[in-house]
C-alpha cells in the first residue's frame, strides 16, 4: 500500500498592500478560495507519482481541486473539508500595518504557542490531521494507492501520523509547492 502526499500548485492570489492584523481574515479568505497560478506547473516526477495512484483525495479548498485536475485526475470522489490546511489565526489590533506573509508567519508562530483567536487551535487542527491520516490509511487499504493534493502544514502532520502507524516514508513530505512524499506500509 502506499500514500502520496502532495502539496498543491502555487496559488494565484493578487498582490497585497499592507494592512492591519484585524484585516487579515480577507486575505485568509482569499487565499482560501485562490485557484492555481498556470505559470508554475508541476514537475514531471509529480506528474508520474500522480499517474500511479489509484484514488485521490483533495480538501475542499479550489487549489487542492484545481492542483488534481492539471495532474490530471478527473471525477474526484473524494472531496472532503476535513482536508483543509490547518486553520491560520488573526488578531483584532488596529495596528501596526505589515504584509499579510508577515502577519501570516507571526501568527502562525503565536498558534504554536496556543493562540488561536478566530481559528482552530493546535490540538483539534492535529486531531483532524489524525482522522485525516485514518481515512487515507483506509482508502489505501481499499485501492492500493491513494494521492492527496493537500497543504503544508496538515500534510506535515498526517505524515507524523502515518510514520506513527508504521508507515515508511520521509519525516517531511516537502514544503514547496508541488513536492511529495511517498508512504508505504509493507505487509507481511
Amino acid at each position: 500500500m502506499k500514500i502520496v502526499l502532495l502539496r498543491h500548485g502555487k496559488p494565484y492570489i493578487k498582490k497585497t498592500e499592507k494592512l492591519k492584523a484585524a484585516e487579515l481574515h480577507r486575505w485568509i479568505d482569499s487565499y482560501n478560495s485562490s485557484g492555481i497560478h498556470k505559470k508554475y506547473p508541476p514537475g514531471k516526477a509529480a506528474i508520474h507519482i500522480a499517474n500511479e495512484c489509484r484514488a485521490v483525495v483533495c480538501s475542499d479548498f479550489r487549489r487542492s481541486i484545481e492542483s488534481a485536475e492539471i495532474l490530471g485526475k478527473t471525477g474526484l470522489k473524494h472531496i472532503d473539508p476535513l482536508f483543509r490546511e490547518m486553520g491560520l489565526p488573526y488578531g483584532t489590533w488596529k495596528s501596526p500595518k505589515a504584509s499579510p506573509v508577515v502577519w501570516a508567519a507571526i501568527f502562525r508562530a503565536l498558534w504554536f504557542f496556543g493562540y488561536a483567536s478566530n481559528s482552530e487551535n493546535f490540538s483539534s487542527a492535529k486531531k483532524r490531521a489524525s482522522q485525516a491520516a485514518d481515512k487515507l490509511e483506509d482508502i489505501a487499504k481499499a485501492q492500493g494507492s491513494v494521492l492527496f493534493v493537500g497543504h503544508g502544514f496538515m500534510n506535515r502532520y498526517i505524515a507524523k501520523d502515518l510514520l506513527s502507524n508504521g508507515w515508511q516514508g520521509p519525516h517531511s513530505p516537502g514544503k514547496k509547492y508541488w513536492e511529495f512524499g511517498l508512504y508505504e506500509y509493507k505487509t507481511t
